[in-house]
């Protein structure tokens, strides 16, 4: 029997980069889709994958890239598209969900933000990755969800402003919010979790959230860090600092534009730790 078609969306990011060539060891064949298929090149496992140009607000392209795919990752986010994003985004699942029931498709592994749906003070980049999962599950496919927080790896975003912020500033001020809580998980556990799921059916319909085994405020990692580099940094919080400032800091000293920084930053402004720990207590049991 052909072993079955992935598609895996946002094929240029972080974790889909990774995830692609996982997928290709387990003896997947795997579908590309992207926006822009030149900046595919130099990827190692570029040859060995379909690519498929597409865009998820123009339908036809949905329906082509979904064609014979057995399941599908969403591992896309529209704040780079500035102000409204939010909505971009619950557009954009809900076409995806669309589709994938046209085309057949029979299981969506989405990886959305780790946050506590209840807070008060949840800022809309995390909201808008809760209510992506939502919009996806409005559908008929089923949906295994994994939230994460920060996913420490060179070229993750998180990580990347990490490493430029601290690299750069000895002595570094930032909001009061940066005392808030974090529980960093390594990209190859993400990229773990994300595999195991295709093994996994009674995982659909379920929401897991993922973290390493230390929880520790926002500024901590800065300074883990500092302490792997053998850097000294003095790292301090004062109140009132507003976050287009902590976000144009972070689009002048770091790769992170600033129209993604500003989400980013805004996360900050609430904890991002596991409250369910289903995701490790299934995985000690073989259940995922």
């Amino acid at each position: 029997m052909a072993a079955h078609l992935i598609l895996v969306t946002g094929s240029n990011g972080y974790i889909a980069s990774r995830l692609i060539p996982r997928l290709l060891e387990r003896g997947y064949r795997v579908r590309a889709l992207v926006r822009r298929p030149e900046r595919l090149a130099g990827r190692a496992w570029l040859k060995s994958v379909e690519v498929v140009q597409g865009d998820l607000r123009h339908p036809e392209g949905l329906r082509a890239a979904l064609n014979g795919v057995h399941t599908a990752y969403y591992l896309i986010h529209s704040m780079s598209s500035g102000r409204g994003y939010t909505q971009v985004e619950r557009e954009a699942a809900r076409r995806f969900a669309q589709a994938a029931d046209d085309a057949g498709v029979q299981h969506i592994i989405y990886l959305g933000g780790l946050a506590d749906p209840r807070a008060k003070n949840l800022a809309p980049h995390m909201r808008s990755r809760i209510e992506t999962g939502e919009t996806l599950r409005l559908g008929r496919v089923p949906v295994t969800e994994f939230r994460a927080g920060v996913i420490a790896g060179p070229g993750s975003i998180s990580f990347e402003m990490i490493r430029f912020l601290t690299e750069c500033f000895p002595i570094l001020p930032g909001p009061d919010w940066l005392r808030n809580k974090a529980q960093p998980i390594a990209a190859t556990n993400v990229i773990d979790y994300l595999v195991a799921a295709l093994d996994h059916p009674e995982g659909r319909g379920k929401i897991y959230e993922m973290g390493g085994p230390e929880v520790m405020p926002y500024m901590e990692t800065m300074r883990r860090y500092a302490r792997e580099r053998g850097l000294k940094r003095w790292l301090f919080t004062l109140p009132g600092i507003p976050i287009w400032l902590m976000a144009r800091l972070v689009d002048w000293l770091t790769p992170v534009p600033y129209a993604i920084a500003t989400p980013l930053v805004g996360g900050l402004q609430s904890d991002s730790v596991v409250l369910d720990d289903a995701a490790r207590s299934e995985e000690h049991t073989s259940e995922l």
